[in-house]
């Protein structure tokens, strides 16, 4: 009887609680501070600077090394086209 008598309650409570706080309005500029503070409490391990301490980012934000098997030091060069009609062919309808 006692745990009945308890839910009854605490259903009650809440019941009433979500009836007052459907009458209850605060201005926009608290919702708005409300959702920064959110913001910064969610992202709060990355604007302390937690991921500098973190070896498996240390080796993120190193550059990736190529192989030099697949790589070649000759320099690749591209020919450019000096004018338009270098670059496309004539038109013979013309």
């Amino acid at each position: 009887m006692r745990v009945w008598l308890a839910c009854f309650f605490v259903l009650f409570a809440l019941a009433e609680f979500f009836d007052w706080l459907q009458k209850f309005n605060l201005p926009l500029p608290i919702y708005i501070l409300g959702g920064a503070f959110l913001a910064v409490a969610s992202n709060y391990d990355k604007i302390v600077g937690s991921y500098f301490t973190d070896p498996s980012m240390e080796a993120s934000l190193e550059h990736p090394q190529l192989n030099s098997s697949t790589s070649s030091t000759e320099p690749i060069s591209f020919a450019i086209a000096s004018s338009v009609e270098d670059a496309q062919p004539a038109k013979a309808d013309e």
